[in-house]
This record gives C-alpha cells, sequence and structure tokens, in this order.
C-alpha cells in the first residue's frame, strides 16, 4: 500500500513538473513566413500584398502593445516546389519560424504542407488551390483559407453546365493545381448531366496559347474551362479573343480569376465572365474599410484578392489562438488543434468553423464581370449572381479522403 501510495505521488509529482516546463515553454515571441511568388506569374494574387495583409493582422490582434515580438520575413518561391522546400527549411532551422502564409502555386503549398508536419510548425495556406490540402494529402499542421478546387468547380462548373454548357475541354496548367481543378471540375460536368470532350496541358506561365485554343475550337465543346490561374488566365483569354472563340459560340469559363486579373484584362476584355470567389472587396462596409486601408499600405493601390484577405483573417485568428493559449508554445500540431476549437470571427469573413481536416468553411459567391457601363468607378467590376453556402462550398467530411476524419 505505502509503495502504491509513493508511485502514485511520483506520478502526480511527474505531471505537475511536465505542466510546469510546458508553461515554461511558453513565450511571446512569433515568427511569420511570407513564402509566396513575388516575381511572377501570380505576384499579384499573393506576394507582397499577402506580406502586407500579414502584417495587417498583427497590428489588428492588439498583441504588439500587450509586449509581444512578433515578426514578417518574405520569400519568393519561384513557383517551385524545390526552391519553396529550400527556403522552408532554412527558415525553420535558422530563422526559427512558426508559421507559414501564402504559398500561391498548389505544388509549392503541398509541398509545405509536408515539411509544416515534418518539423511541426503551423501551416496557414490560402494562396494554394488544390482540395488535396484538406483531402487525401491533409495534416494536423495546415489549415486551408478561403478556396480549393472543389469550390471552384462546384461554384463554376455546376452553374454553366445547368445553364445549357453541357460539354467541355479544358485548358489545364501542367501542375498540381490544374490537374486538381479540371479533375474537380469534370467530376461536377459529369455529375449533372454533362460530358467532357477532352482537354490538353499546358506548361506554367506559358505565353502562347495557340494551339491549345486550336484544340479547344475544334472540339466544338460549348464550354472552354480554364483550369489555370494569374497570368495563364489573363494570357489564355486574350489570346481567345482574337481567335474569336467567344464569338463562334464557344464560352470561357475562367475556373479561377482574381480581381486584379480583370484589372489587368479591362471590363471590355472580361465582360460576362462568370466565376466564382469568396472574398469581394466591396460585399459590405467591413470588407470595403478593410480593403481601402490595404491599397493605401501596397505599392500598387490594388484591392485585395480572395487571398491576400484569406491571409489576413487566418493569421489573425492564429494569433489570437496564442493569445488565448497565453503564449507560443512553438508546437504546430498543438496550435492548430486549439484553432480548429476557438470559434473564427473576423471582419471579413465573418463567423465560421474551421473543420476537423483543416478547412475554413466559407460562403462562396458566383460571380459575373460587369460591363463597362455597368461599372461606377475604380474596381468596381463584379456583379453577384448566386451565394453558395459555406456548407455547399467545401467537400463533405463523409465524402472527405483525409485521414483525420474519423468515420
Amino acid at each position: 500500500m505505502k509503495r502504491s501510495i509513493a508511485a502514485l505521488a511520483l506520478a502526480v509529482g511527474l505531471v505537475s513538473m511536465g505542466s510546469a516546463f510546458a508553461q515554461e515553454k511558453l513565450d511571446k515571441v512569433v515568427k511569420v513566413g511570407a513564402l509566396g511568388d513575388q516575381s511572377g506569374l501570380y505576384q499579384d494574387i499573393g506576394g507582397p500584398g499577402s506580406t502586407v495583409a500579414a502584417q495587417m493582422a498583427i497590428e489588428d490582434s492588439g498583441l504588439l502593445a500587450k509586449g509581444w515580438k512578433i515578426e514578417v520575413i518574405s520569400a519568393d518561391h519561384q513557383n517551385k516546389p524545390d526552391v519553396g522546400t529550400n527556403i522552408g527549411k532554412q527558415w525553420i532551422d535558422v530563422e526559427k519560424v512558426d508559421v507559414f502564409v501564402d504559398l500561391a502555386s498548389s505544388g509549392v503549398g503541398l509541398a509545405i504542407a509536408n515539411l509544416a508536419k515534418e518539423k511541426n510548425v503551423v501551416n496557414l495556406n490560402s494562396g494554394s488551390a488544390s482540395s488535396d490540402l484538406t483531402g487525401s494529402q491533409c495534416s494536423p499542421n495546415t489549415v486551408h483559407w478561403v478556396y480549393d478546387t472543389y469550390m471552384l468547380a462546384n461554384g463554376t462548373g455546376k452553374a454553366l453546365v445547368k445553364s445549357g454548357g453541357d460539354t467541355w475541354f479544358f485548358l489545364t496548367a501542367d501542375y498540381a493545381f490544374g490537374q486538381a481543378l479540371e479533375r474537380d471540375t469534370s467530376a461536377v460536368v459529369v455529375a449533372n448531366g454533362g460530358k467532357v470532350l477532352g482537354s490538353v496541358k499546358h506548361p506554367l506561365n506559358n505565353a502562347d496559347f495557340s494551339s491549345f485554343l486550336l484544340q479547344a475550337q475544334s472540339s466544338k465543346a460549348k464550354i472552354v474551362g480554364l483550369a489555370n490561374a494569374g497570368g495563364d488566365t489573363t494570357n489564355a483569354i486574350k489570346q481567345a479573343a482574337e481567335f474569336g472563340i467567344v464569338q463562334g459560340g464557344q464560352k470561357l469559363a475562367a475556373l479561377l480569376i482574381f480581381i486584379t486579373d480583370v484589372h489587368s484584362l479591362g471590363l471590355k476584355t472580361a465582360q460576362g465572365l462568370t466565376f466564382t470567389e469568396s472574398f469581394y472587396w466591396d460585399l459590405n462596409d467591413q470588407t470595403r474599410a478593410w480593403s481601402k486601408r490595404f491599397a493605401e499600405k501596397t505599392n500598387n493601390h490594388a484591392m485585395p484578392s480572395m487571398t491576400q484577405a484569406g491571409n489576413y483573417a487566418a493569421v489573425l485568428h492564429y494569433l489570437k489562438t496564442l493569445e488565448a493559449l497565453g503564449g507560443n508554445p512553438h508546437d504546430g500540431a498543438k496550435v492548430v488543434a486549439e484553432m480548429k476549437k476557438l470559434p473564427t470571427d473576423d471582419p471579413l469573413f465573418g463567423k465560421g468553423p474551421l473543420r476537423a481536416d483543416g478547412r475554413r468553411l466559407i460562403p462562396a459567391y458566383l460571380f459575373e464581370v460587369k460591363k463597362a457601363a455597368e461599372s461606377k468607378g475604380p474596381w468596381d467590376y463584379y456583379k453577384l449572381i448566386a451565394t453558395i453556402s459555406a456548407e455547399d462550398a467545401a467537400k463533405p467530411l463523409e465524402a472527405s479522403e483525409c485521414p483525420l476524419i474519423k468515420k
């Protein structure tokens, strides 16, 4: 009996020591790594603007005034997974980065998700679109904010099929994002009674789409789906106009397009495009006020993309979680687990759950680009067609391939 009591006392003592040690490990130091495309075809989508958004979240968190030391560093991953991974390892091992943000380019995003899990840091992804981030390659260290290929497919793809666009041909960026977007959209097209007549893969950051557009044209598909993004999307749209794709009776589906892309194209070229986004600067008073602040802080004074808005919201929620914990434990999986417990609420996306698979549930919006005559001023580009509920915009958990989900 005495031996049992002694053993119990020892166990209690060890637990107490463990708790004290855990408390000692907490500090109020945070380093944020904004890893994005700083100079290439996705720079306006994330890049420097994502760094600005992260800095705004730090300011708005109020933690600096409470004595926290929070720093943001940034680097260019050049849309190359190996470059991104090498920077990531350097940041974690030498710079002591706690959390990754931005990560436009799904190839880089998936690579960093694996690295974050291996090194046990936090991965806040709002730049990559691949639904695999919360599907087959989900991780206890990754949170996926804003959008994914499932949302885009079920927004734009379903709407166009239901309106008569029941035959499709895809122009697809030949890497993880494009492949996931074509896969998810094809599934939606077929499930809603449509047919995929073919597809063609093009290199990332492609300049000449002529051969690809000729194949799309000859397919006679009603919808030419652009499973690409950034400069690839705008180049394809401009060259499609030169080939008379739309004038010939086919419709372009920009499956992923951002407000900066529409700005680059101009309303004359972009008018009538139908697409899905989860953020628009002119949605309400809060989005307008924040977007104005954002534009004033950036060099090009552009309105924010949904990925930049997502960076702000994700970093803000991350910092709120650290404050609730009483400090930074420098334990990525633990922080993400706490992020999922803490209700999300920010001025851009409002309240909404952060699911077990890491997906932030957010409503999506089906937009159409306005005609020049409909625009009331600078950046007034979108016309709201339909609102997609947060539950319908995300892949159902029962259909998820995420190993974190208990079925």
